[in-house]
C-alpha cells in the first residue's frame, strides 16, 4: 500500500498459494480489500532463495504463547536466523515480532560474523498492532520505535526510506529499550483498564453510575480521550497477559518489585468472571441450572480471535448447563461444547434462555429489537457488559437489565452500613 514490491516468505507453501489467490487466514476489517487493491506488487512464496532479491527483510512471524501466556521466542529466531542467511550483502534485516528484552543482541552475537563479512544491519522495531483495527495501525501508526547496536549511528538509507513512508515520528533506542517499550506500553494499558474496572465495581456496589465519571476523567488532559475508560471483563486477547507475564518473569530475574503487575492480573482474572458470578447468584435463587443465551465469542468484536476470551471462560464455567451462542464470525470447536448450540443468529440465541448475555460487543447487536429478544426469552436477566443495548428500553418492557458500572435497578446495597472516610484537613 505504500508502493514497494513486496515478497512475502513463510515456509508453508499450502499458506502461500491460499493468499495468491485472496485467501486469508485471518478475519480482520479492510485486509482482504487491502490485499486485493494491491495484489500486483506482493508475490508470495515458500521459497527462500526469494529472499535474496530484497534489501530490506522484515521479519513478522507471530510469536507463539502457551497457556500460562507464555511466549516462545524460539520461532522467531529461527526465521530470523534464516534470513540472515539468506540474505544478499548490505541487506537490513528487522525484527518486527513480540520478542523479550535481550533477544536482538543475543540474535545480533549469533549472526556477527555473518553480518560483518556481508555488511548486514540488524534492528528490532516494536510491533504494536491492533487486532480489529490492523489495517489503520500498520498504514498509520502513531509513532515508529527502532531499537538499534546504536543509536546515533545513521539508520541505513533503504530502512530509512521505508520508514519515512508513514510520515510519523521516528524513535531510535538500543535495542533493550525497544524490546522493553513494549512491555511499556501494555503495562501502562493493562494500568488504565484495571483502574476503570475497579472503579467501575465500586460504584456497581454504591450505586454511583460509572458512566457519568467517565467523561470527566476523558477531559483530564492528564488522562485524556483516548484512555481505557470504558469497563470491560479482565484483559481479554493475547498480547497484554502475555506482556505482563514477560514483564513478570524479566523482573523477578532481575530482582525488581512485581506487585503491581501482579495486582493488574489478579484484579483482570476477578472481573472477567463478572457475569459469571451474577448467572451463579441467579442459579441459588431460583435454586437450578440456567439455560443461558451468549451473543458473542471473540475476544473483541471485528475480529475471529478467542484468545483469552471472557465467552469461553464463561462456557467452562458454566457447563454443562444449556447454552445457546452466537457470533458473527466465531465458530464453536466442534465436540469441545457438546451442552452449547452455535445459533444461526443473534435472535435464535435467545430463544426459551433465562438469561442472556452479551459477552462481546459485536455492532449488530445494538440493532437487535429487544422486544423480539423478551418474546423469544423464558426469563428476564440480560447481562450487557459492555453497555451494547438500550438499558432503559430494556427495563421499560420488563427485562432486568445488568451492566458493568452501574447497579441493577431496584438492587438493594446490601446489609453493609455505608463506608465513611475520615478525610485530613491538612493541606496536601
Amino acid at each position: 500500500a505504500k508502493g514497494c514490491q513486496v515478497v512475502a516468505y513463510d515456509s508453508r507453501e499450502s499458506w502461500c498459494h491460499a493468499l495468491s489467490r485472496g485467501e486469508l487466514p485471518i478475519a480482520e476489517p479492510g485486509l482482504a480489500e487491502l490485499l486485493a487493491v494491491h495484489a500486483d506488487r506482493i508475490h508470495f512464496t515458500s521459497d527462500a532463495a526469494t529472499l535474496a532479491r530484497c534489501p530490506l527483510l522484515i521479519v513478522s512471524v507471530d510469536t507463539p504463547t502457551d497457556k500460562e501466556d507464555c511466549g516462545d521466542p524460539s520461532v522467531v529466531a529461527r526465521l530470523a536466523e534464516e534470513a540472515v542467511a539468506r540474505a544478499a550483502a548490505q541487506t537490513t534485516v528487522v525484527i518486527q515480532s513480540q520478542v523479550p528484552p535481550g533477544f536482538t543482541r543475543g540474535l545480533a552475537a549469533r549472526v556477527a560474523d555473518q553480518a560483518s563479512r556481508r555488511g548486514l544491519a540488524l534492528f528490532c522495531q516494536v510491533e504494536t498492532l491492533i487486532i480489529g483495527q490492523a489495517v489503520e495501525r500498520a498504514l498509520r501508526p502513531e509513532r515508529l520505535m527502532i531499537g538499534c547496536a546504536d543509536p546515533r549511528a545513521p539508520l541505513p538509507a533503504v530502512y530509512l526510506e521505508w520508514l519515512e513512508k508513514f510520515g510519523c515520528p521516528v524513535m531510535r533506542m538500543h535495542y533493550e529499550s525497544a524490546e522493553v517499550a513494549k512491555l511499556a506500553v501494555n503495562l501502562f494499558l493493562a494500568a488504565s483498564v484495571c483502574t476503570t474496572n475497579t472503579l467501575a465495581e465500586l460504584c456497581e456496589a454504591i450505586g454511583a453510575d460509572w458512566s457519568e465519571i467517565m467523561p470527566a476523567l476523558a477531559a483530564d488532559r492528564r488522562i485524556g480521550p483516548h484512555a481505557y475508560l470504558r469497563p470491560g471483563l479482565g484483559l481479554s486477547g493475547g498480547n497484554l497477559e502475555r506482556d505482563l507475564t514477560a514483564f513478570q518473569a524479566l523482573a523477578r530475574c532481575e530482582g525488581t518489585h512485581t506487585a503491581v503487575v501482579e495486582a493488574y492480573r489478579s484484579n483482570s482474572h476477578h472481573r472477567r468472571n463478572w457475569a459469571l458470578e451474577v448467572l451463579r447468584r441467579e442459579a441459588t435463587a431460583t435454586d437450578g441450572e440456567l439455560a443461558v443465551g451468549v451473543w458473542g465469542l471473540a475476544y473483541k468484536p471485528d475480529t475471529d480471535s478467542t484468545r483469552n476470551s471472557p465467552a469461553l471462560a464463561l462456557l467452562e464455567a458454566v457447563g454443562p448447563w444449556p447454552m445457546r451462542v452466537y457470533d458473527p464470525m466465531v465458530r464453536l470447536e466442534p465436540g469441545r461444547w457438546p451442552f452449547a448450540l452455535q445459533a444461526p443468529s443473534a435472535l435464535e440465541a435467545c430463544r426459551d434462555t433465562d438469561a442472556l448475555v452479551v459477552m462481546t460487543p459485536w455492532a449488530e447487536f445494538a440493532s437487535v429489537d429487544v422486544v423480539a429478544v423478551q418474546s423469544l426469552m423464558r426469563g428476564r436477566l440480560i447481562l450487557d457488559p459492555f453497555g451494547v443495548l438500550d438499558g432503559e428500553r430494556c427495563r421499560s418492557i420488563g427485562l432486568r437489565y445488568r451492566r458493568l458500572g452501574v447497579r441493577e435497578a431496584g438492587a438493594a446495597a446490601g446489609n453493609r452500613p455505608v463506608c465513611r472516610t475520615e478525610v485530613s484537613t491538612q493541606s496536601v
